[in-house]
C-alpha cells in the first residue's frame, strides 16, 4: 500500500527550522518585555497593599496564560473541523498538539491565580464558580489526551479526538461566562465589579499597556510552542509508519 504519509523535503523542512528559529527568538524576547511589564513597568494597584500588592503583579502573567489557553482550545476546534472534512492527518496533529500547549497555559492559569489567591482571599484554592470551571475545563482535556492515546488505529483516533474536542470546547464559554451567571468573589478584569470584587482593583492606562504587551507575549510563545509540537508529532507519525512497513 502506498505511503500516505509526506514525503521529505529539505527545502521546506529548513524554511519551517528557520522559522521555528525566528518564533523562538520571538518568543524569548517576547517573555522578556512581557515580565517586565508586569513586574518593572506596570504601576502598583492604588487600592492594594503589602502582599497583595505584591501578588496583584502576578495578574498579568494570570491573564497571558489565560490567552494562551483560549488560543489553544480554538485552535483544536480549527483543526478538528478541517480533519472531519478533509481527513487529513496533519490537521489532527495540529489539534492535538494546540490542546497540549493549551493545556499547559490553563495549568499555568490555575497556579498563577492560586498564587494571586493566597493573600487575597487567605486560601490557595475555594470552590468560586471560575475556579471550579476552569479546573473542570482543564479535566475535560486532560481525558482528551488519555481516550486518544487508548485507540491504535490512527484515523479512528483522529476521527474520536476531533469530534471529542468539539464537545470539549463547550466548557471554555462556560468558564468565561461563569463569574457572570453565577455569584463569584473572582475579579472581571474590565467591569466596574472589578474594583468591589475582594482583590479586585481598577486597571489605569499603563496597567492596560503592561497587559497587552502580556497578551501579545504569550500568543507568540503559544505559536512557537504549536509549531515545534506539531512538526514532533508529525515526525513521530512518520516514525510509526516507518516501522509498519517494515513490518
Amino acid at each position: 500500500m502506498r505511503s500516505t504519509m509526506p514525503q521529505p523535503r529539505p527545502v521546506g523542512w529548513r524554511g519551517i527550522d528557520l522559522l521555528q528559529l525566528i518564533l523562538s527568538a520571538l518568543a524569548v524576547a517576547a517573555m522578556t518585555v512581557s515580565m517586565w511589564a508586569a513586574l518593572y513597568y506596570a504601576p502598583p494597584a492604588s487600592n492594594l497593599a503589602g502582599d497583595e500588592q505584591l501578588a496583584q503583579r502576578i495578574f498579568y502573567i494570570h491573564m497571558g496564560c489565560n490567552i494562551g489557553a483560549l488560543a489553544g482550545f480554538l485552535m483544536s476546534v480549527i483543526g478538528s473541523l478541517v480533519y472531519l472534512i478533509k481527513r487529513d492527518l496533519d490537521w489532527d496533529r495540529v489539534s492535538q498538539a494546540a490542546i497540549e500547549v493549551g493545556l499547559i497555559c490553563g495549568m499555568g492559569t490555575i497556579l498563577t491565580g492560586m498564587f494571586w489567591a493566597k493573600p487575597t482571599w487567605n486560601t490557595y484554592w475555594t470552590w468560586d464558580p471560575r475556579l471550579t470551571t476552569s479546573a473542570i475545563t482543564v479535566l475535560v482535556y486532560l481525558a482528551y489526551l488519555l481516550f486518544r492515546n487508548g485507540i491504535d488505529n490512527r484515523h479512528t483516533r483522529a476521527r474520536f479526538a476531533s469530534i471529542y474536542a468539539l464537545v470539549a470546547f463547550l466548557s471554555v464559554p462556560l468558564t468565561f461566562y461563569s463569574a457572570r451567571i453565577f455569584r463569584s468573589i473572582h475579579p472581571v478584569v474590565y467591569g466596574a465589579e472589578n474594583v468591589d470584587a475582594q482583590g479586585g482593583f481598577s486597571v489605569g492606562p499603563t496597567m492596560t499597556q503592561a497587559l497587552h504587551i502580556n497578551l501579545i507575549g504569550f500568543c507568540i510563545l503559544f505559536s512557537a510552542l504549536l509549531v515545534l509540537r506539531w512538526r514532533q508529532l508529525r515526525n513521530e507519525d512518520a516514525v510509526a509508519e516507518l516501522r509498519e512497513e517494515i513490518a
